[in-house]
């Protein structure tokens, strides 16, 4: 597994698919869990975990079961616990939970990758 991560506007797609020109994306929004575990990038991994939580799906094993049905996922995911806390219960939720399940994939993960200003600082594994 691979991981992108950055905050918003910081070029995280651009970086992914210049990168990776051969995957096939798939974007978090429209992404079913079937797809997800058979996906071989996925783009705005936030946005799937929002949507799991809207649907009260439980995510306290989701993050090994990924790892260890789809082990060569690049995922590239927003990340969304910095600034202000949200007054709304549900951002505050749905921050803590992103934050939680990106920190145990990239935990397993062979590479994680920091988009800044578009520019990809390898800070796990090896660079390339």
């Amino acid at each position: 597994m691979e991981m992108i991560i950055g905050g918003a506007f910081q070029g995280k797609e651009s970086y992914a698919r210049e990168k990776y020109p051969e995957i096939k994306w798939k974007k978090g929004t429209e992404l079913t869990e079937e797809e997800l575990f058979a996906a071989e990038g996925v783009l705005d991994f936030q946005e799937y975990v929002r949507r799991c939580l809207l649907e009260g799906k439980e995510l306290s094993d989701f993050s090994k079961r990924l790892f260890q049905e789809n082990p060569d996922l690049i995922l590239v995911s927003q990340e969304v616990g910095y600034g202000v806390v949200p007054v709304d219960a549900f951002d505050r939720e749905y921050r803590e939970a992103v934050g939680r399940v990106c920190t145990e994939l990239a935990g397993c993960s062979a590479r994680v990758t920091r988009v800044v200003c578009g520019i990809g600082m390898v800070i796990k594994g090896e660079k390339c």
